[in-house]
């Protein structure tokens, strides 16, 4: 309690408060303090003087003053006194407690009346010394301030608690505070008593000295008298009444009180009650052992779990660094592309400025020279050269109509990032609450019937076993490399139906698949061995498996069009190229004709370069760009026979699309046989060239218009490339001992759009061909 006596006293006369008020502020002073610090307002300055003379500022301006007092003087009948304007400039004091006290501007009156029923003079001013407020005091005075009786009684019990501290009783007049108690003697010292009555010498050297508060303890402590019945004052307690559950004296049994209930003798009972409580606290101090254990455990834990957050907040830290890093990469990645895009547009504007410079000087030296020709007199010597400037003018007239006077490049840059999936996942980023263990799903069933092969491609179906109660939320389905490899996973998701693109002809590959849960992976299914086509003369490979009657007509349809690609619309990541739907092996197969030894593709968007954008089912493609770029086909090709061709559905200002095939890694963003990774013919609207490795070779005329066929056929067999436009062949083989994989490939700009047809079969007269070598 030493601690609250600060708050006890007054700041003023740093004493206990006597009768305290409470001032608006909610801090205390002792009335008579309150008089004494009290200031006298000059009259003009006080608001009743402003509202008489009718200036502007107001008793809210008064108020406003102080923005933090309680009341105002519409409510209170207290103003509020801002500064001192015109109060005294008598320096300021201190009071005993440090803190600043303003002394009165004048010594009270004398008056025989109490603090608070004694007169203030008007206009009379306090400051509270602690924080500063001022406030005019209205005609109450001090009686309107309220009386802290809570206070009063606070500070009363504190005295009483300090005025009960334990006094020498041997001292003569005041006595002073004990110091030490002897628990022989039963009596309390203080320092000089106990050296002159209590030597620590002879018997007295013996005698236990305590501190007089665990002396109090043990005064309250030691054995009392023999107790007394509470009805016969005389008569101690002798037997003890069963039925009442109390000690009673031999009085109240001949009285007949308990005469009838069951009593026995004190003693043995009190035996028996000691008997029972150290049994109950036998069994309560098995409870304590317990939690002081417990205790200790707990500790313990504390500890562990301190080392433990210390642990896991250094690898969340290094998680999200690791964060923080991948993403400061990719904008270094970007911003790369971005300074490529920025360096390729500026040499794009730049060549073409300088084109036009180059072509403009010519136009203009050619303009003055016909202009200086015109002003000759000789007509024949003017008609001998007029035919040939007329053409020359109209020639330079036709160029420039030809889009030179179109910027070939954009100011605005065709790049939009797409950070929405990114900030998602930023703020779904959360921790993995790990639950309780619950059973990994049952293994998959491969349904064989809905599994084939078609072309280079294989659909593969499963399911869950029909009596599996634990659900799964997703399939792993792997295939090994065609050659006997390692497994790799084609597709994760929660379909159960899967088409594999892009495998290898004539190969034999292993698929197995497996389910997954939160708990864990299940085991994986059975291997299935899978064929793909041999090549493209015969129709389709199936499974070595029995295959439904009832199925086969639904594999036996003409073709609508071309493959139907089917997206998942569902999150997952393939190694390969895949497609999943229900419906996927119906629509997939029914795209085969019954005598069509043909392969159906589209263009793979996945690898095509971003100015590509395609149409039509991915059949139809254009480009965004002025420059060239590449775009190949879903199907790769190692052995066989293929053949497949491209209409030109748009052909503006004269450009060079490049057909051919291609490596899977070929550059996409220039055009295509610049690199050693395609083979392409590239042709305008008068001749073509045939290019690989940036060689161009066999130029041959005849070009291409809009509605124009591009034929591409692939012989493996024969190893050899050939091109046709409008179903004639465009000069000589165009290349010899192609060998590997190849995809159909195309480059093209802006002012191109070209149409894929595939399914189509080898021309006749390459057949015939084929067979008389």
């Amino acid at each position: 309690m030493e601690e609250m006596e600060e708050e006890l006293k007054c700041p003023v006369c740093g004493s206990f408060y006597r009768e305290p008020i409470i001032l608006p502020c909610s801090h205390n002073l002792c009335q008579a303090c309150a008089r004494n610090i009290l200031v006298q307002t000059p009259e003009s300055e006080s608001p009743q003087s402003r509202r008489a003379s009718g200036s502007g500022v107001s008793d809210y301006d008064y108020l406003d003053l102080d923005k933090m007092s309680l009341y105002s003087e519409a409510d209170s009948g207290y103003g509020s006194y801002g500064g001192f304007a015109s109060a005294p400039t008598t320096p300021c004091q201190k009071s005993p407690n440090g803190v600043r006290v303003f002394p009165p501007a004048m010594p009270p009156p004398p008056t025989h009346l109490s603090p608070a029923l004694a007169p203030v003079p008007r206009n009379s001013c306090i400051t509270c010394p602690q924080c500063h407020r001022s406030l005019i005091l209205d005609d109450r005075g001090l009686r309107g301030f309220p009386k802290n009786r809570v206070l009063e009684g606070v500070i009363d019990r504190y005295q009483q608690s300090k005025a009960a501290a334990l006094k020498c009783q041997l001292c003569e007049k005041a006595p002073k505070e004990a110091t030490v108690m002897c628990e022989q003697c039963d009596v309390f010292y203080c320092d000089p008593c106990r050296l002159r009555c209590h030597p620590p010498r002879g018997p007295l050297a013996k005698h236990r000295l305590v501190p007089p508060a665990q002396g109090r303890v043990s005064r309250r402590l030691s054995p009392r008298k023999v107790s007394t019945c509470t009805d016969h004052e005389l008569e101690n307690h002798s037997m003890y009444c069963v039925q009442c559950k109390m000690p009673v004296c031999y009085q109240c049994l001949e009285e007949g009180k308990h005469s009838s209930h069951e009593v026995k003798a004190l003693g043995a009972m009190w035996k028996l009650h000691k008997n029972q409580l150290s049994q109950a606290l036998n069994g309560l101090s098995d409870r304590a052992k317990e939690a002081k254990e417990f205790l200790v455990q707990l500790r313990n834990m504390v500890q562990q779990i301190q080392e433990n957050s210390v642990e896991f907040e250094a690898c969340l830290v290094a998680q999200c660094d690791a964060l923080i890093d991948a993403l400061n990469r990719r904008k270094a990645q970007l911003l790369a592309r971005v300074n490529k895009e920025h360096e390729h547009k500026l040499k794009v504007v730049r060549d073409q400025i300088s084109h036009c410079t180059v072509k403009l000087r010519q136009t203009t030296g050619l303009m003055e020279y016909c202009l200086e020709v015109i002003k000759e007199n000789d007509p024949s010597g003017f008609l001998q050269i007029s035919d040939a400037l007329i053409r020359r003018v109209h020639l330079t007239e036709d160029q420039w109509g030809k889009g030179t006077l179109t910027p070939r490049m954009t100011t605005d840059f065709d790049l939009s990032l797409d950070n929405s999936p990114l900030l998602q996942s930023i703020h779904q980023l959360d921790f993995v609450q790990v639950k309780a263990s619950s059973p990994v799903p049952a293994t998959p069933i491969l349904q064989l019937e809905e599994c084939c092969t078609h072309n280079n491609s294989a659909t593969l179906s499963w399911k869950q076993p029909p009596l599996s109660t634990v659900p799964a939320d997703g399939y792993i389905l792997e295939l090994d490399d065609g050659s006997g490899g390692q497994f790799r996973e084609v597709y994760v998701g929660k379909e159960t139906m899967c088409t594999v693109d892009g495998l290898h002809f004539n190969s034999t590959y292993n698929a197995r698949v497996k389910a997954f849960n939160k708990t864990g992976v299940s085991p994986y299914s059975k291997t299935l061995v899978l064929q793909t086509s041999e090549d493209t003369d015969s129709e389709e490979q199936t499974l070595p498996f029995p295959v439904p009657s009832e199925r086969l007509p639904l594999r036996r349809m003409s073709p609508f069009s071309s493959t139907l690609n089917l997206q998942p619309s569902f999150p997952g990541r393939s190694y390969f190229d895949f497609r999943s739907s229900p419906h996927q092996l119906s629509l997939h197969s029914s795209l085969q004709s019954l005598n069509a030894p043909v392969a159906w593709f589209a263009f793979d968007p996945g690898s095509a370069h971003s100015d590509i954008i395609f149409s039509n089912d991915n059949l139809t493609v254009t480009c965004s760009s002025y420059d060239d770029r590449v775009v190949l086909g879903k199907t790769g090709f190692s052995k066989g026979v293929h053949y497949w061709e491209l209409t030109i559905d748009r052909y503006d200002n004269h450009p060079d699309p490049a057909f051919g095939v291609a490596r899977m890694d070929v550059m996409k963003d220039v055009m295509l046989g610049k690199d050693d990774k395609a083979w392409a013919m590239y042709v305008d609207n008068n001749r073509s060239w045939f290019m690989h490795n940036n060689s161009h070779t066999n130029r041959t005329e005849g070009g291409i218009t809009k509605g124009a066929t591009i034929g591409v056929l692939l012989d493996l067999n024969r190893k050899t490339l050939t091109f046709f436009i409008n179903d004639e062949q465009q000069g000589p083989i165009a290349f010899e001992n192609v060998e590997g994989m190849f995809f159909p490939a195309v480059s093209l700009n802006r002012n191109v759009q070209v149409t894929l047809h595939t399914g189509l079969p080898v021309p006749d007269f390459y057949s015939s061909r084929a067979s008389i070598a």
